[in-house]
């Protein structure tokens, strides 16, 4: 049996174990996460115990084999408490521990699926100063030698850092001539890891129990089995290892849903009680209104995640299609700003006070057009696939990579 949003029983079940963990053992912590700005080790054993770290970690390696959806839907929950938490979950099931668990050795999936289940929320190392939306101008190298890679470079807003042990750190790589190899993964565990330090943490305007910090790898040296090798080789590999990002986007996604999810139910609960001219706030139509809007784009954004959850990309990929994923995570954390700040405003300056969470939840959500690709870069990928053409952003435009059959009739 399915509800109209397509649930089975079994996620029925799944939605409902974890909307009472988010409730019971979340939302009474997640202020003082905020405040303190400490990553909550005792919500990471929390999620442990319940098994909702590595759910989607094969069941041979450890895990439940759940499906993405399953991650959407537990995240949506924590996310209506705690960002922080929801974010942990995120990254305990999508990102780093699923592209490791596609394209990974038998050793390299059991040492990470290890750590994921007893824990650990995995680092995903791509961004540098220099090479933010355009990642393929990271200068991080890797040099064969032998049977190690030596890594040298700088990664920055790594969510995560000094938190982590399992890192996945994206790297140019050069053969032992000097020749240029192409970009791919390579796995380091930070406790293990000589020359993986964290040279600073941001000071964040939300999500402040999460660290984003600095990492510099000085003649870090990785075994060659630690190197993720991904279908098409390192060539043409770095493809590969971004279109396993596509299941990140849909968990930022749903995070900012989750959040927005949140900052409804409080906002609708109070203009139920809150009176003013001697009746309920809520028997105004121009907030009822407001709530209309707010519950439509947010159903909208659920649906849009659901659809990208469930789906898949070309070429029998195990994650989701791309346009799907950008589609969901563009509308999702767009509205989910919108509903937050409209939830906010029913509050009035009771809204704007730390007393109630609307104030960290209008901080938290509003990274969630920036992370994990920016709203604007999105929205260029979801154009090239409409035209089914490539868009690269240099300054030679993309004329001189189309076909000259395409101007051929012009």
């Amino acid at each position: 049996m399915h509800t109209p949003l397509g649930l089975t029983a079994d996620e029925l079940a799944l939605t409902a174990r974890a909307r009472e963990f988010s409730i019971n053992i979340v939302r009474p912590r997640a202020a003082a996460i905020d405040r303190e700005e400490q990553y909550p080790f005792d919500i990471v054993k929390a999620l442990t115990e319940a098994g909702f770290m590595g759910m989607t970690i094969p069941r041979e390696y450890g895990g439940q084999g759940r499906s993405f959806l399953d991650a959407v839907l537990v995240i949506e929950e924590m996310a209506k408490s705690c960002t922080v938490s929801a974010r942990i979950v995120v990254e305990a099931n999508m990102g780093a521990i699923s592209t490791v668990m596609a394209y990974g050795t038998e050793a390299q999936k059991r040492l990470a699926a290890t750590l994921v289940l007893s824990g650990d929320k995995p680092a995903i190392c791509i961004t540098e100063p220099a090479a933010g939306s355009d990642a393929t101008a990271m200068t991080t190298r890797a040099d064969k030698r032998g049977d190690i890679y030596v890594i040298n470079g700088r990664k920055h807003w790594i969510t995560g850092a000094g938190v982590s042990k399992l890192h996945l750190i994206f790297a140019r790589i050069f053969d032992e001539r000097g020749a240029e190899q192409g970009i791919g993964g390579f796995i380091a565990v930070r406790e293990e890891a000589k020359g993986l330090r964290v040279a600073r943490r941001e000071q964040t305007m939300g999500l402040r129990g999460m660290p984003e910090g600095e990492l510099v790898f000085e003649n870090l040296e990785i075994p060659a089995s630690m190197a993720l090798v991904p279908p098409s080789g390192f060539a043409r590999g770095f493809a590969d290892l971004m279109n396993a990002y596509n299941s990140q986007r849909v968990g930022a996604g749903t995070v900012a849903m989750g959040v927005a999810a949140g900052a409804l139910e409080h906002a609708l609960a109070y203009v139920k009680e809150r009176e003013q001219f001697g009746r309920p706030i809520g028997e105004f139509q121009g907030l009822q209104w407001m709530l209309a809007d707010m519950q439509i784009e947010l159903n909208a954004a659920r649906l849009m995640l659901y659809a990208a959850a469930r789906s898949r990309g070309p070429d029998g990929s195990a994650f989701p299609d791309p346009m799907l994923a950008a589609q969901a995570k563009i509308f999702a954390s767009e509205a989910a700003i919108r509903i937050v700040n409209d939830a906010l405003q029913m509050f009035g300056a009771r809204g704007y006070s730390r007393e109630l969470p609307l104030e960290r939840m209008a901080r938290d959500v509003r990274m969630f057009t920036i992370g994990g690709g920016t709203a604007q870069v999105l929205r260029t990928l979801v154009a090239a696939k409409m035209l089914g053409w490539k868009l690269p952003q240099t300054r030679d435009g993309y004329v001189k990579d189309m076909p000259l059959s395409r101007f051929a009739a012009e």
